[in-house]
């Protein structure tokens, strides 16, 4: 029997209760339909950092390019600390072997488009890019990657699956 193939996923996908309200966002068709062929490899970004749960909300402050990670009120700046664990995460990640990873849509730290960067004003001015999730594109660029919403288009779906399956071929 085949190995399954190694997807890196944000913890929450799966049903893990480790977003910032202590819930989770469960995508059933990720779980129940992808998951008969994909061991998941799950990730937290806020959790692997060192974040508690529950805790305030973060987002995207800044220039959209290298916006800041910080908190909604009490503007507390998590940006450095996530970066200097999104970087170990990653090396072991490399290490897993994974074949791809599904993020978290919309989210600051995992999301991979669309993402609100605040201005100095609180007014979403730009769509940015999470901080894990740059990184981990950044550092693993061979590997294909999709948010959750996506996967749920049946084109942009047969089009990951595809590359995840040329991946693990090589």
């Amino acid at each position: 029997m085949e190995t399954k193939i190694k997807l890196g996923i944000s913890s929450c996908l799966l049903g893990e209760k480790v977003r910032y309200d202590g819930g989770h966002r469960w995508d059933r068709f990720i779980t129940e339909t992808m998951g008969k062929y994909i061991e998941f490899v799950p990730v937290c970004p806020e959790v692997g950092c060192g974040l508690c749960i529950p805790r305030e909300p973060l987002r995207l402050v800044g220039n959209p390019d290298t916006p800041r990670l910080m908190t909604e009120k009490t503007k507390k700046d998590y940006t450095q600390r996530m970066k200097l664990w999104a970087h170990k995460r990653v090396a072991e990640l490399k290490k897993e072997k994974i074949c791809g990873f599904i993020f978290k849509s919309n989210s600051p730290c995992c999301g991979i488009q669309q993402v609100k960067v605040y201005n100095r004003h609180d007014v979403p001015v730009e769509q940015g890019v999470g901080i894990f999730a740059k990184i981990v594109m950044e550092h693993l660029s061979l590997i294909p990657v999709e948010d959750n919403d996506m996967l749920h288009v049946q084109e942009i779906l047969d089009n990951f699956i595809k590359r995840v399956f040329s991946l693990r071929d090589e």
